[in-house]
């Protein structure tokens, strides 16, 4: 589906206010760079000169070789187009602004690797709304999302109190469903995928966030339905998120 013709629905499906200007475009990367674990760190990468992000002009030019196609999401938006990703090139640009010195040879592997994790978010989200009545006026849609990477969920920081590693980003997503307007909360989280950038692994923890009674009704059916599956020996394995070949 082609992208909208406005230039405010040309946007990847999370806020990137949180790291970038508020004069630039919001087509760039969904993680909060300056926070514990970035993009570029989760893939393993180190600034050239070992010393930090080298100093960049306050607008860089992405390389020209750079591809400037964008991906199209299959996320719906409420005014019935789909929401669209970043190009190579506005990644590599929205990281070179905030002084993380990106990589050109990296931009193939990450910006996939974003877009995969964005859809699993997604698919995760329309587990939850499976059976909502959604299904009654085409879908729920994706309204509006923040970034929040310095604002620790409960569950998340009680995980951490066990010892697990915090999430290195958090999102809220807002869905529309049929006129009923329902908060999602992502953490993510990395995990063990093996050595190479290709099979990193994430692992998302997405929920309805506790502030409607709709929340706290779709959060107890969840939680009735996993420990009846637990009693009955199902469990739920982390999976490697691939990008799109």
């Amino acid at each position: 589906m082609a992208s909208p013709s406005s230039s405010s629905a040309d946007k990847c499906p999370v806020d990137h206010s949180s790291f970038a200007s508020s004069s630039q475009s919001q087509d760039t990367c969904p993680v909060d760079h300056t926070q514990r674990s970035s993009w570029a760190s989760i893939l393993g990468r180190q600034s050239q000169d070992g010393h930090g992000a080298a100093e960049l002009p306050d607008t860089p030019a992405p390389p020209a070789s750079l591809p400037l196609d964008r991906e199209v999401s299959s996320i719906p938006r409420v005014d019935g187009g789909k929401w669209v990703y970043p190009s190579q090139a506005q990644f590599f640009a929205a990281m070179a602004r905030k002084n993380h010195n990106p990589q050109e040879r990296d931009m193939r592997v990450v910006v996939p690797i974003h877009n995969a994790v964005n859809e699993r978010a997604w698919q995760e989200i329309l587990k939850w709304e499976a059976g909502q009545g959604g299904d009654k006026c085409g879908g729920v849609k994706l309204v509006s999302f923040k970034g929040r990477p310095n604002d620790r969920t409960p569950r998340a920081w009680f995980y951490s109190l066990l010892g697990y590693s915090p999430p290195f980003d958090r999102h809220d997503w807002v869905v529309d469903r049929c006129g009923s307007r329902m908060r999602y909360v992502i953490d993510f989280y990395t995990g063990s995928g093996g050595s190479s950038p290709k099979n990193i692994s994430f692992f998302l923890d997405v929920r309805p966030a506790l502030d409607s009674w709709d929340a706290i009704r779709l959060r107890t059916q969840h939680f009735w339905k996993r420990w009846l599956g637990n009693l009955r020996g199902e469990s739920t394995k982390q999976e490697n998120i691939q990008p799109k070949q």
